[in-house]
């Protein structure tokens, strides 16, 4: 999301190498860049100067430690700018009453309805709510249908009248019927339009007013930019919104929305989402996406997902198959599965410092895996919980099946064999030096 504006920020700070101290001068140049960059990723031209304003202030009042270079000084101050410029630290979400009731509002097409069931699957995992969805929009063709579909890829009822296009009774009979049947959590999917109109927003400040929930949250498209900023002024000037929701972080976006609504509407940016798979929503941590921003990394979250797809006792399991050297491609494609519930692959490596820009170029996707997956599934039990069996002919039989060639499956069994003796050496506490050098392919040849 934010790679063209990584690159600008750290081409300014190189301005500053070399540099003994802090100067008016030298600073200045490197604020005119920053300020470049903030409006080159469609951030408001007064945020953008106020930005640079403050950044300045807090340059030239800082005494310059002898251990600390004018760059680095540079980068700490623009990290805890651009915190506040995002909020400074989380808000949650308010989960307060039974059932909670959440009303979705936002344009069309900006993912208020993937949204809608990423939340409810959210809320429902990580902070044991039972949920219902209501169908709040009547008048997008399929919108019911598609709400109906994502709430059952992850187990959340959808209450809706087919027969009735007014969405405040729907929405009114919904939570009652939540009431009814115990659901402590209602989210209320709304109906969107291509551009704000009068309609729309009455209807809206109607639901608002005749379900009065506890939160309301407003969605916007991120790849709008300052578009995006504008819409959520119009929207919190009639519903007086609780927080924003920035969808499609992965696509081909700037990050002006991310840096400028907050000063514009001064409400916090509460959770984002990239993709449309129903796993890839995150809390939003201002400081966090600082970091991502200026190519820190974001160890934090890797490791909250990580422990999310983590089972300490299947961990155990796997932990006593590898020191007995038992450990399977059966076990592997369990793994990989994990792996690949905690989100895409090249956005996960890029949370790692200094990783994410030698990926930069890489292509990465959802598919890093599937050749892979297709070896192995092409293997039958046995095969898959015994690898020593895999002769020649059996190999020649997995690539025909999985539209790979011989060598790849050799290259993958090969990897794998030479992958369980280093974990083995790992878990077991062996010499890894030692072992590492009696690997073939580790040999130097």
């Amino acid at each position: 999301m934010f790679d063209s504006l990584s690159d600008r920020l750290e081409r300014s700070f190189k301005i500053l190498k070399g540099e003994g101290r802090i100067t008016e001068i030298n600073v200045a140049e490197t604020l005119k860049e920053i300020r470049r960059a903030l409006l080159d990723a469609d951030v408001n031209y007064k945020i953008a100067k106020s930005f640079t304003d403050n950044v300045k202030q807090q340059a030239l009042g800082q005494k310059i430690l002898t251990s600390v270079k004018p760059s680095q000084m540079m980068v700490k101050i623009v990290h805890e700018e651009l915190t506040i410029l995002m909020g400074g630290s989380h808000v949650d979400i308010n989960l307060k009453g039974n059932p909670v009731v959440i009303l979705i509002a936002g344009l069309q097409g900006s993912g208020k309805t993937t949204f809608s069931a990423k939340l409810a699957s959210h809320l429902k995992q990580k902070r044991g709510k039972n949920p219902m969805l209501i169908a709040g929009d009547v008048y997008r063709p399929a919108a019911i249908e598609q709400l109906r579909i994502l709430g059952q890829q992850v187990d959340v009822p959808l209450y809706t009248e087919e027969n009735n296009t007014d969405p405040v009774k729907i929405a009114q009979a919904g939570i009652r019927e939540a009431k009814r049947l115990g659901y402590d959590l209602v989210i209320v999917d709304t109906a969107g339009r291509l551009a704000i109109d009068a309609a729309m927003m009455d209807e809206i400040e109607s639901i608002k007013k005749n379900i009065s929930p506890q939160e309301i949250l407003f969605v916007v498209d991120a790849m709008t930019g300052q578009d995006a900023v504008n819409t959520a002024k119009e929207f919190n000037d009639r519903l007086n919104f609780d927080g924003v929701v920035l969808t499609k972080l992965d696509g081909d976006t700037r990050g002006g929305a991310a840096l400028s609504i907050r000063s514009v509407v001064d409400k916090p940016i509460k959770y984002v989402s990239a993709g449309e798979k129903l796993e890839s929503i995150e809390l939003f941590h201002p400081e966090r996406m600082a970091d991502r921003i200026l190519g820190m990394g974001d160890i934090v979250t890797l490791v909250e997902k990580a422990q999310e797809q983590f089972d300490v006792e299947e961990a155990r399991k796997i932990q006593k198959k590898i020191a007995k050297n038992q450990f399977t491609f059966t076990d592997f494609l369990s793994q990989i599965q994990q792996i690949k519930k905690m989100g895409n692959v090249k956005e996960l490596a890029s949370m790692i410092p200094g990783v994410g820009k030698a990926l930069k170029n890489l292509d990465m996707d959802d598919n890093a895996f599937k050749g892979i997956e297709a070896i192995i599934y092409s293997m039958t039990p046995v095969e898959r919980n015994n690898p020593e069996v895999l002769n020649g002919t059996r190999r020649k039989r997995i690539a025909d099946g999985s539209g790979t060639t011989i060598q790849e499956v050799n290259r993958l069994i090969k990897q794998f064999d030479e992958t369980r003796k280093l974990m083995k050496m790992i878990t077991t506490n062996k010499n890894p030096m030692r072992m590492m050098g009696n690997m073939p392919s580790m040999r130097g040849k």
